[in-house]
């Protein structure tokens, strides 16, 4: 299987995490974090890397024994480094860190202090008014870990579209070699593109599975093969993710990967349609009667039901079967419809290229156009820019742009916003720039009537053009910050501001809730990757995925205009 940069990366993140947990040195920690978004950044593949030759040492940040374990990686598809710390630190005291509310120095001051081993400690100590004591941990922070305590579905692991796409896209490459096989696809929240998924579903056709199975489950990366059979087999990978594979006949894999693939609920109310119909709908085709009814598509199903056909990211149950029935589904937005990336960084602050290498890859991805947002002089941690700085980085623009050909670059700064709602730099640079990109960094647990007011005032200012990652979340690590998106939304409509989806597989934010709600109240989106390195601009198309899933057209995205209409614009509002 082919161990991709996102696999490498996950390896890294992961140690970071285990190490912090166990309160190890922060320069060390800070290794592992800054080699992930290295290799996660870099173009090419550090397997393609090691296959040429390449000495993984010349990479920024990629000393000596990051190379080696990068090279251990890519070998063996496994870490010993890792799996001696998972030893070293308990499942229990790890299941901590999927609280949303804790990140791993959290869970290293509970463990430290408070002698906290596993949920069960925890809970105890709350109910004891312990964990309110801690520093660092006020009432609001308590109440949020409690609220994800509650929830039914607490405890079940689920891994970022980033983390487990990669690793379903292998397993499937890997199955393509099996004989007999004449379709195979990945199900279930992967192919709804949501933002996490808790396990891999596999639907493949074949008249005989005996080959595919066996390829399956003696898989290197399996673990523990947990059932076994002719048409469905499962297994747990070393990484801890769970894969099912179905093996169906193929007059049965349109109906099988339709009902795989949809929610629960979105399920209920096509079987409910079928019925109405005078027809039955299941995994293994729709029947009228005791006939099958031929459908040799998904798309076949749906117009057998009277029913345009519904894409994969609609598929939860909010509205899409009733607009489907009305032919009033949203033409929705495709990656080869976006023309340029709003949201990049250099080196200039804390990214990993410089303005012209930036440029050329967006280029070379067929862009007409990307725009530098470095940071503003508030984010001294990210090498922010002051007046000075930024007035010389656009100068360097003017001359590239007089030197480039095929590619726009735009002037911008994502420009932070500060507590009282002012911007991190004055009007008289504000207005030398095409556009801002303005974003909340810090104080971030201002209660929701002060945050939403910060950004309201914040609004006000004319040169305020897109807010970025409007509710500040990091998916798995932190909580979005109390802010009011309906008045966010509305202050956007009457300002003219334009909303980021932002497309880091850790943020993607907005959610695809707050997209419709963009959409409804007829506030343009913009999708930007916050691209820290060149291949970051691939990020692009988990954006597009969220963007999809919330309902959002070509019309309603800002890059997909062409530079002229797009600056026309965000110039114009």
């Amino acid at each position: 299987m082919r161990v991709s940069n996102e696999t490498v990366a996950a390896v890294f993140n992961e140690i970071a995490d285990l190490l912090d947990i166990q309160g190890a040195n922060p320069f060390r920690v800070r290794a592992y974090r800054n080699g992930a978004r290295r290799v996660l950044g870099y173009p090419k593949s550090m397997e393609s890397l090691l296959a040429e030759g390449f000495d993984l040492t010349e990479l920024d940040g990629i000393g000596k024994d990051l190379a080696a374990k990068i090279g251990e990686i890519v070998t063996t598809g496994r870490l010993g480094f890792l799996e001696e710390l998972r030893a070293e630190v308990s499942p229990e005291l790890e299941q901590l860190m999927h609280i949303p509310s804790l990140g791993p120095k959290r869970v290293h001051q509970l463990h430290e202090q408070l002698h906290i081993d596993s949920v069960a400690d925890l809970k105890h100590s709350l109910e004891s008014g312990a964990v309110e004591h801690l520093s660092g941990f006020g009432p609001k922070t308590v109440m949020a870990i409690e609220k994800e305590l509650d929830k039914a579905t607490f405890g079940e692991r689920r891994y970022r579209l980033s983390e487990i796409e990669p690793v379903a896209e292998g397993i499937i490459e890997h199955l393509k070699a099996s004989d007999g096989i004449s379709a195979i696809e990945v199900a279930g929240s992967i192919r709804r593109r949501r933002e996490t998924a808790g396990d891999i579903d596999i639907i493949a056709a074949s008249e005989g599975a005996h080959d595919l199975m066996a390829r399956f489950v003696g898989m290197d990366e399996v673990a523990d093969v947990t059932m076994r059979g002719d048409t469905r087999s499962s297994v747990v990978l070393r990484s801890g993710v769970a894969v099912d594979l179905r093996v169906v006949p193929p007059s049965c894999f349109a109906s099988a990967l339709l009902h795989f693939t949809g929610s629960k609920s979105h399920n209920v109310e096509l079987r409910k349609r079928a019925i109405d119909s005078g027809c039955k709908l299941n995994e293994y085709g729709l029947f009228a009667g005791e006939k099958r009814v031929e459908t040799e598509s998904e798309a076949a199903i749906y117009h057998a039901l009277g029913m345009a056909y519904v894409e994969p990211e609609l598929r939860e149950d909010r509205g899409e079967v009733a607009a489907a029935v009305e032919g009033t589904l949203p033409s929705l937005v495709r990656l080869e419809d976006i023309r340029g990336d709003l949201h990049t960084h250099t080196t200039a602050s804390d990214g990993a290229a410089t303005i012209r290498e930036m440029a050329l890859a967006a280029r070379e991805r067929g862009y007409e156009y990307i725009a530098v947002t470095d940071h503003s002089k508030r984010l001294t941690i990210a090498h922010g820019l002051d007046e000075r700085r930024l007035r010389e980085q656009l100068e360097t623009i003017d001359r590239l742009n007089d030197e480039l050909q095929g590619i726009r670059i735009f002037k911008s700064a994502e420009v932070d916003i500060l507590q009282d709602g002012s911007l991190d730099l004055p009007d008289s640079v504000l207005k030398a720039l095409d556009f801002t990109v303005c974003a909340v960094h810090y104080k971030m647990h201002l209660s929701l009537e002060k945050q939403t007011e910060r950004i309201l005032r914040a609004m006000e200012n004319p040169h305020f053009s897109i807010l970025a990652h409007p509710t500040g979340r990091l998916l798995g690590l932190r909580e979005p910050y109390a802010v009011d998106m309906e008045k966010i939304i509305g202050a956007c409509r009457q300002n003219g501001v334009v909303l980021e989806l932002n497309a880091q597989p850790d943020r993607l934010d907005l959610n695809d809730i707050h997209c419709k709600m963009a959409k409804e109240a007829g506030v343009k989106i913009a999708v930007s990757t916050d691209a820290h390195g060149i291949r970051d601009l691939e990020l692009m198309r988990y954006g597009i995925g969220q963007a999809r899933r919330g309902w959002l057209e070509k019309e309603e995205i800002i890059n997909t205009q062409d530079a002229a209409a797009l600056l026309k614009y965000v110039r114009r509002h």
